[in-house]
């Protein structure tokens, strides 16, 4: 089993920036990728951006590319997703995932996810 713990959600002005972290604990030996994806009411969950834990090959949305970066820290078991250049388009809970080998970027593709964490971005 995995666990995940996302912290860093929170309400920020258009053009702002927010850091997201995920930590991971339990079998971290079955974690091959980690992910963010994002749910805005009414709407179906999309994938945000993907990092590849051995490799640290990232892969991004087209929707957050140049804006999001998403890093780990391999000695804390944590993931961060760095966001920049705000707006609010971006309102959504914000799910940490960790998954295996495949290099799926949907949502089928990762096995472990978070709770959630709310971003709001306001103009």
């Amino acid at each position: 089993q995995v666990q995940l713990v996302e912290a860093g959600g929170g309400l920020v002005q258009a053009g702002g920036s927010l850091r997201l972290s995920c930590a991971a604990s339990g079998r971290i030996s079955s974690i091959y990728k980690m992910g963010w994806f994002r749910q805005a009411p009414g709407k179906e969950r999309e994938f945000v951006a993907q990092i590849f834990w051995s490799s640290g090959y990232t892969y991004y949305a087209d929707s957050v590319k140049g804006r999001f970066a998403i890093s780990r820290d391999g000695a804390k078991n944590t993931v961060y997703l760095q966001m920049n250049t705000l707006n609010s388009e971006d309102t959504a809970v914000y799910y940490c995932a960790a998954g295996g080998i495949t290099s799926s970027a949907r949502a089928s593709g990762y096995d472990y996810w978070g709770q959630g964490t709310q971003v709001t971005v306001s103009s």
